[in-house]
């Protein structure tokens, strides 16, 4: 196999690289080719990518190349997979740090529930030898993966807890389109920032849709039988109209916490996630990118409530951490589910075995970053007097 520091950062390499290593050549849907085109210019003329930094993310873009070529592959061999039908997900969207990853993680230990799972993000589309009850070579290469992230930085674990085999973003998935901002998370690249919140994410939409059909697949084939998709991404603010329109009977769980506080813990973690991949990270510039970046998701988000406010339903951080059951129990009743005694059960072990107080500390002060409580609400501003103020004046 070519070594990925030979490779060259251009999208015509990378693309004939994943049709020589998996000797298949549909890439499926063209319209990722100009995001791609997009990133793959600011990698090289933005990102100020360490050697370490420029490997890993030229790894993950022919990754992602060649998961996009097996999944039309695995398409062709069994078109039943584009028969799967996604029905009413429910889909936990807040800022980030908000609570989102926790809800998830417990919510999915439900077996009525098909989540994701970070090696499945990852790799959406098995190796052509696949086969559903034999050790999944996906598994062993996210398990190194992670390994190798938290050996690169091991304050990630402090901040946020990565499992090969736990429910996981599907911002992963909408990677896959070329259309997320997961490059953001590892890197400045503002003009590929710029493209994809100026141009149409449908077609993402569309390409996460399939995406899912084709996991659901899968996990009917290893046994499984969910009822439906439990789904989170913080992303979804960005573009909850597009999500809405290709997942019209989704609802969703809107997590709220103080943006004073929410802001500077995704600002860190972002930060120590840049460090991994260039010498040169400027705190300021990362706090303003994702700053900005969510307080206009958050403005979008409130604009479609007004329209379909019926299909949210609120929960707020502390209560989920204070009451977790409760919460829970209330939550049960907006999906129109009973909680069951084994559903909760294994909630409850799951919680057990994952305690916060069992990582380390994630430690930062909105100063390093440039940030201050008042400017963080006042940017929020619109966000924080419907949802946030009237929770601390009632506190």
């Amino acid at each position: 196999m070519k070594e990925i520091n030979s490779l060259q950062l251009d999208c015509d390499s990378l693309l004939a690289e994943a049709v020589r290593q998996t000797g298949l050549d549909n890439f499926g849907d063209p319209n990722f080719r100009p995001a791609f085109a997009v990133l793959v210019k600011a990698m090289n003329n933005e990102a100020k990518l360490n050697e370490a930094g420029r490997s890993t993310q030229v790894q993950r873009l022919l990754n992602i190349l060649k998961n996009r070529l097996r999944l039309e592959a695995w398409i062709q061999r069994h078109p039943e997979i584009l028969e799967e039908i996604v029905l009413a997900p429910a889909i936990i969207v807040g800022l980030a740090r908000t609570g989102t990853t926790m809800l998830h993680r417990i919510l999915a230990n439900d077996n009525r529930f098909f989540a994701p799972l970070w090696f499945e993000v990852r790799n959406p589309a098995p190796y052509m030898d696949w086969e559903p009850n034999v050790a999944d070579q996906r598994l062993i290469e996210a398990t190194a993966e992670v390994d190798a992230l938290l050996e690169a930085n091991p304050e990630i674990a402090a901040i946020h807890p990565m499992d090969p085999k736990g429910a996981d973003e599907e911002i992963m998935l909408l990677e896959h389109s070329f259309y997320s901002y997961v490059p953001n998370a590892y890197m400045n690249v503002p003009s590929y920032t710029q493209f994809v919140g100026s141009n149409d994410n449908l077609p993402a939409y569309h390409y996460l849709y399939r995406l899912l059909q084709c996991l659901q697949w899968q996990k009917k084939q290893r046994g499984e039988n969910a009822q439906r998709w439990l789904l989170k991404a913080p992303h979804h603010l960005h573009f909850m109209g597009e999500l809405l329109t290709v997942f019209p009977d989704a609802q969703i769980i809107a997590t709220h916490r103080d943006p004073a506080l929410s802001v500077p813990s995704v600002t860190s973690m972002m930060y120590n996630l840049w460090i991994t991949c260039s010498d040169t990270v400027d705190k300021i510039a990362v706090a303003n990118e994702w700053s900005n970046l969510f307080a206009e998701g958050m403005r979008n988000t409130l604009v479609i409530r007004q329209q379909r406010n019926e299909q949210f339903y609120d929960v707020w951080f502390e209560d989920s951490v204070k009451q977790p059951f409760a919460v829970i129990e209330a939550l049960y009743q907006f999906l129109g589910m009973q909680l069951t005694p084994e559903a909760h059960l294994a909630m409850q072990e799951h919680r057990e075995a994952n305690k916060r107080e069992d990582r380390p500390t994630h430690e930062y002060t909105l100063e390093e970053y440039g940030l201050s409580e008042q400017g963080i609400r006042d940017q929020y501003g619109e966000y924080f007097n419907q949802f946030i103020k009237p929770r601390l004046d009632h506190a």
